[in-house]
């Protein structure tokens, strides 16, 4: 008597390329535990590595351009992929090739968590590497979720705090939603802001937590893409995720010196 195997064709693909963390408390770890705690099957391009602890990252590595693209070429022709998300790019060469990645498949979803630094402030893109970002994989991007510092980094507006001049920035550069997200600003309050149609449709407010939290971005995007890959609408997919994460920050874990991770596998 044969058994099949069960749950074949229940659990949606998704790819994450992102960087490597050794430390497991961000980047492709991180959105590989998102993926799992939400039933999608996760894939994995490493788009650098880095030599990080859970205070600061110290370098980064790049990988060669030509690999990622021959790992995403081999993968698409095995699987169905139902959502690609972005996170840590570190070069541009990485980024060119995300993009000619994307621009082969133009119909699925992107979402691009751009992380421009580490927790602790410490750069991780230069200004030719923004600007790549900014000319190149923006334009392609369903759903974009920085922080009001990155957003002010990508929309060039570095000297207005105004979430809706940068929210509206940041559509015209072609991405349909941006979710601009409070963390970095003052008060007991965070206020998050989703815009989409031209104009800051949703705000969302949530009480702050104390403490200082490794990979909160990396979270936030990878639940908003296997939400979508779940098949919610981007709203909800939005709204369901802040939940998730406001939960994992909640239960967050000291595991090193430096900043506390989420607890990302919820039961």
């Amino acid at each position: 008597m044969s058994h099949s195997p069960k749950n074949l064709d229940t659990k949606p693909a998704v790819l994450t390329i992102s960087g490597h963390d050794p430390t497991g408390g961000a980047g492709i770890q991180a959105d590989i535990e998102v993926l799992t705690h939400f039933g999608c099957h996760p894939c994995s391009i490493i788009s650098c590595l880095t030599v990080q602890d859970s205070s600061t990252v110290h370098r980064l590595i790049p990988l060669k351009a030509d690999d990622i693209i021959e790992q995403a070429k081999v993968l698409f022709d095995d699987m169905p992929i139902a959502v690609i998300k972005v996170g840590l790019t570190g070069s541009v060469d990485a980024v060119k090739a995300i993009v000619k990645i994307i621009q082969l498949h133009p119909n699925i979803p992107v979402v691009f968590d751009p992380v421009l630094a580490s927790g602790d402030g410490t750069s991780l893109a230069n200004i030719k590497l923004l600007d790549e970002i900014k000319n190149t994989l923006l334009p392609l991007t369903t759903v974009l979720t920085p922080n009001t510092i990155e957003a002010a980094q990508l929309s060039g507006l570095q000297h207005d705090n105004n979430e809706e001049s940068l929210g509206k920035a940041l559509l015209n550069t072609g991405t349909n939603y941006v979710l601009i997200t409070g963390g970095h600003s003052p008060g007991a309050v965070l206020h998050n802001h989703l815009f989409f149609n031209h104009e800051k449709q949703i705000t969302y407010e949530w009480e702050r937590q104390s403490g200082h939290f490794h990979g909160t971005g990396c979270t936030l995007a990878s639940a908003i893409a296997a939400l979508v890959a779940q098949g919610q609408s981007i709203p909800n997919a939005v709204a369901l995720a802040q939940t998730y994460v406001n939960q994992a920050i909640k239960l967050a874990n000291r595991v090193g010196k430096g900043q506390l991770f989420p607890n990302r596998i919820q039961q």
